[in-house]
């Protein structure tokens, strides 16, 4: 398993693929091993670089509360070990902030960006407040995350739609899984980090070819939020397809074609 010790923490990535140089950040909760259908389709045509952010799947719980700033620093100082100079980056959701955070503090190192459902934060532009479901009943937390990863996720939608019911279905699966006192730790750090998240005074510092891709019905990162990026960031593209909160890669087929296309340009 690599690993690297790197500011602090023992960090877990895999490089695998062939292709321009690709670094993937995932989204909140997520590591890796949950990540394996999303990062295939992105494996066949780059050399992927992906790590399970700090306190996240295999990497080591921090002792403080980590900032965004952190995290982005981990990013670069993984692609130091590596040896990437330059690199293309693409950040789904969380790790779009994260992207951006790293893009902003470094922006000769990335070549290209992709941002997938995310936010620059703030007090105008922040995703919805992810932390405030645990507080729910179970019950009403499902029925209230689902409709945050697609507005349109009602029980008669999902009884005629049966792609998306199998989508929501993952979805109980994984809110179903018990994590360990220290992911739940590492999560929550996550959290904390996300809700501080503000990156909109930055962005004109981003300089390369950014492609920022939405959702239509994402009531997570709703367009609202990815348009405030694109009009942040000299010669941005904005891209609305059908669907959710990064589902919509898979919902509207013509997303993700348009997404690698882009990075591999």
């Amino acid at each position: 398993m690599p690993t690297a010790a790197l500011r602090g923490i023992e960090i877990y990535y895999e490089r695998d693929g062939s292709g321009p140089s690709l670094l993937v950040l995932n989204g909140s909760g997520s590591s890796i091993d949950t990540s394996t259908a999303l990062l295939a389709p992105f494996r066949a045509r780059f050399d992927v670089l992906v790590l399970d952010q700090r306190g996240l799947g295999r990497t080591s719980v921090p002792d403080a509360i980590p900032s965004m700033a952190d995290y982005a620093a981990d990013a670069l100082a993984l692609a130091d070990h590596v040896g990437w100079g330059t690199f293309r980056v693409v950040g789904l959701s969380f790790g779009g902030m994260v992207a951006q955070e790293l893009t902003v503090t470094a922006p000769e190192r990335v070549e290209r960006l992709g941002l997938v459902s995310t936010s620059p934060g703030g007090p105008d532009h922040a995703s919805y407040p992810l932390h405030e479901l645990a507080a729910l009943p179970a019950q009403e937390r499902l029925e209230r995350g689902r409709l945050l990863l697609d507005r349109r996720f009602t029980d008669d939608w999902l009884a005629i739609h049966d792609t998306d019911r199998v989508i929501a279905e993952m979805l109980v699966e994984r809110a179903a899984r018990r994590s360990t006192p220290a992911q739940q730790r590492g999560e929550a750090l996550q959290m904390e980090a996300r809700g501080h998240h503000d990156v909109v005074d930055r962005l004109h510092l981003i300089t390369g070819p950014v492609l920022v891709a939405c959702g239509r019905y994402d009531g997570i990162a709703p367009v609202a939020n990815g348009a405030a990026i694109a009009a942040r960031v000299p010669g941005a593209e904005l891209q609305i397809y059908e669907g959710g909160h990064v589902i919509f890669l898979f919902q509207d087929p013509t997303a993700l074609p348009a997404v690698l296309d882009f990075l591999a340009s």
